[in-house]
This record gives C-alpha cells, sequence and structure tokens, in this order.
C-alpha cells in the first residue's frame, strides 16, 4: 500500500512537471498582419528589409538582382525560411538560390529544406527553403554555431542565360520559428544579440561627448530577447531529483522488513 501511494506521487509530479514542457513545443511565431508587411527588399546587408516572424514580405525586381531581408531569431529557437519565386511567362532554365547568414555575415548551413534549386522552361514559380540548426545562447568563438540576433536572407538567382537577365519577378518570403526548449540549452549566454550597431552603440555609451551615431536595428523577437539561463531543462532536473528521492524511499520500503527475526536473540544473551 505504502509503495502505490509513493508511485502515485511520482506520476503526478512529473504529469505537472510535463506541461510547461509541452506548452515550450508550439511554434514562437504566430502569424501577423499582412498589412504591415513589407512590400519590398533590400539590396545589400547594410539596406536589409526587416522582417518580423510570421510575416509574409513580398518583394519586386528582376533576375540578376539581390534581394535582402533581416529577422530576429532568439536562443532556443530553430528559423525556417521559406521563399517563393514568381518567374516570368517565357523564360530559360535557371537556378535561384536562398542564402541565410548571420549577425557575424556567417553564412549558415541548411539543417535540411532545398535552398538552391532550378526551374524549368515551363515553370511558373520556384519554391525554395532552408531550415537552420538551433540558435545557440552560447558558443565557442571558432565555432560556426547560429547565435541570438540579426539573420539576413539573400535571395538570387546564380545560373541564367544572358538572354534572360533583367526579366521582371516578384518573390514572397516567410520566416517561422519552432521553440526546441531544454533539450537545446547550454550553459552560458552572449553579452548582447548580434544586432547591427551594437558595437558603436556600446561605445556611445562609454563615452556621453562621443558624437557616434548608429543606424541601430530596431527588430527583435515578440517579449524582448531572452536571459538565455532559464529553460525547461531545470524543471526536468528538478523531477528527476523529486523521483530518485521516491525511488530511495521506496527501495527503503521494501527492504528494511518488519523487523528484527524471531529467531535472533536479544543484545547480551
Amino acid at each position: 500500500m505504502r509503495i502505490t501511494r509513493v508511485l502515485s506521487t511520482a506520476l503526478l509530479l512529473a504529469g505537472l512537471a510535463a506541461t510547461p514542457a509541452a506548452a515550450d513545443s508550439s511554434p514562437s511565431a504566430s502569424p501577423s498582419d499582412d498589412s504591415s508587411a513589407p512590400t519590398q527588399a533590400g539590396t545589400s546587408f547594410r539596406t536589409a528589409t526587416e522582417l518580423d516572424q510570421g510575416q509574409q514580405a513580398t518583394a519586386s525586381g528582376s533576375t540578376g538582382d539581390y534581394l535582402y531581408w533581416s529577422f530576429a531569431a532568439d536562443a532556443g529557437q530553430r528559423p525556417t525560411v521559406k521563399a517563393t519565386v514568381k518567374l516570368p511567362d517565357t523564360h530559360a532554365g535557371e537556378t535561384w538560390q536562398l542564402d541565410v547568414y548571420d549577425g557575424l555575415r556567417r553564412r549558415q548551413a541548411c539543417q535540411y529544406g532545398a535552398a538552391t534549386r532550378t526551374a524549368a522552361q515551363d515553370a511558373t514559380s520556384l519554391d525554395l527553403a532552408c531550415t537552420l540548426r538551433t540558435v545557440r545562447a552560447w558558443s565557442e568563438t571558432w565555432a560556426n554555431d547560429p547565435l541570438p540576433g540579426t539573420y539576413y536572407v539573400r535571395l538570387t538567382v546564380v545560373d541564367l542565360q544572358s538572354s534572360d537577365l533583367g526579366k521582371p519577378v516578384s518573390t514572397e518570403v516567410r520566416v517561422d520559428s519552432k521553440d526546441i526548449g531544454g533539450s537545446a540549452a547550454v550553459d552560458g549566454s552572449l553579452a548582447q544579440p548580434l544586432t547591427p550597431g551594437i558595437a558603436a552603440k556600446s561605445a556611445s555609451d562609454e563615452d556621453s561627448s562621443s558624437s557616434t551615431s548608429a543606424a541601430l536595428s530596431s527588430i527583435e523577437p515578440d517579449g524582448g530577447w531572452s536571459s538565455g539561463w532559464w529553460s525547461d531543462r531545470w524543471v526536468w532536473t528538478g523531477v528527476g531529483g523529486v523521483l530518485a528521492a521516491l525511488a530511495g524511499i521506496g527501495g527503503y520500503a521494501l527492504t528494511r522488513g518488519s523487523g528484527r527475526p524471531r529467531r535472533v536473540p536479544p543484545p547480551g544473551m
């Protein structure tokens, strides 16, 4: 009877702790009002158009242009960038490529997704996708891990015939993220997210008389940047400690017996 109560208590605690973890697995970005979505793209890293996660940006351009957008990604998120290119009515075979760069302008590898595709001559549109690795709160300086901050999306054609150069195209780009949670948590965090102008801002803060100004990026995740130390890993660590204690109590209850055996003489005999 005592063991049954112990096991029931353990199962109840595990169920209560699993509730916040299940909530963390839901997508972190909800669809935004498309009326505020960008309708143009930048032409370089410095002029990249800011895009919120959950928005669908549109832009018109010409084959051969470099189209740039930027978005914010926080620790624990796994961003997925999707792009659709609507091609001219007549064109030859051409190859388009979707690249994603972090705040240090390091090209990030796609964990999965078709980031480079070739359109056939009769194709009217082309879909590209790139799912990044989970953004880490901290990393070694020599590593190429994705870190919290601004990310850049670049869309361009990499192979086409000269007769198709300059033809009009229209594009659609969308970024969504899945919150991975404590399974991807690491110890440590960055002092500041990797956003444009952060170095110039720090220099200005130290010297109030400095006239240096920077065009800081105003984009950031909903609710601001995370502190980097809390994750549902702490919940599961606590649950593991409680279950270990209950297991020890149950093992003691099973092995201690009912007292001194009947045939053992008392001490001093």
